[in-house]
């Protein structure tokens, strides 16, 4: 029996997974349709599945080197290959090499990104990303997409804007730039009641416009994290922006806090 646990994997993590992988499927089926929304809200379903496969597995103790590996792979899938593709379909397919350059800089930027975090786990600090999380860029190349589409934009006659905001999205994640991770945030502790108003009103204004609201906050994130960089450096130098960093990692924090408990 032990043997056969030894050799077999995790069915609820794995299971999670799997169904983030199949929604970054679906979403590059769906846009070769010609459903940019359904693709759209794919991608931000293969996030939310995401999110919940590491903490499911940690929560039931279930974590193992093939679940990493496969999340790591479906990542790719969902937050790499999805978004450039349905990018593409949307509004850079007329835009011949250009187009297609813009997309595989955001397919590039995600590999490279999801194998930058694989090399430093248990390295980085947990409180920052170093470059754009992959979930994230990935949510900003859809969103760009759901709110053209809500607002009956044709993304063939902004193809340009398009092929910057896939482009930047993925020169971000292979960054330097610091973004928060929000790991510090005590999701155990007691807030006030006026705490639990705010998250109400919070599911409220998303609600009314999710689309456009969450363009603008992923918008925004990917925003603060030249921000936070040039205002905690005092002199700027090409490594705080591209190349190798690692050794200078320390420079995003004020203590050697450590965790591999980050994401992609």
């Amino acid at each position: 029996m032990s043997e056969s646990k030894r050799k077999g994997i995790y069915l609820l993590p794995n299971l999670l997974t799997t169904a983030g992988l199949f929604s970054g499927f679906y979403a590059v089926v769906a846009s070769m349709n010609g459903r940019f929304e359904a693709a759209a809200v794919a991608i931000f379903i293969a996030m939310i599945f995401d999110g919940l496969d590491g903490r499911v597995a940690r929560m039931t103790n279930t974590q193992s080197e093939f679940g990493a590996e496969y999340d790591s792979m479906a990542d790719m899938v969902s937050f790499g290959m999805a978004p450039a593709l349905v990018a593409y379909n949307w509004g850079l397919s007329d835009l011949g090499k250009i187009g297609w350059l813009a997309a595989f800089i955001y397919v590039a930027g995600a590999a490279l990104r999801l194998a930058r975090f694989n090399t430093q786990l248990g390295v980085a600090d947990k409180r920052f990303f170093q470059g754009l999380a992959s979930p994230a860029a990935a949510a900003l190349v859809a969103g760009m997409v759901w709110v053209g589409v809500e607002y009956e934009v044709n993304g063939d006659d902004f193809g340009i804007v398009v092929a910057f905001i896939t482009g930047l999205a993925g020169l971000l994640m292979v960054s330097n730039f610091k973004y928060n991770s929000f790991k510090e945030v005590d999701w155990h502790g007691k807030v006030p009641f006026v705490g639990i108003l705010i998250v109400m009103l919070i599911f409220v204004i998303v609600a009314t416009a999710p689309s456009l609201v969450l363009f603008l906050v992923f918008a925004l994130y990917a925003l603060a994290g030249p921000i936070n960089t040039f205002r905690s450096v005092d002199k700027v130098r090409l490594e705080d922006v591209v190349g190798d960093h690692e050794e200078s990692d320390a420079d995003f924090s004020d203590s050697p806090d450590k965790s591999s408990d980050i994401e992609k």
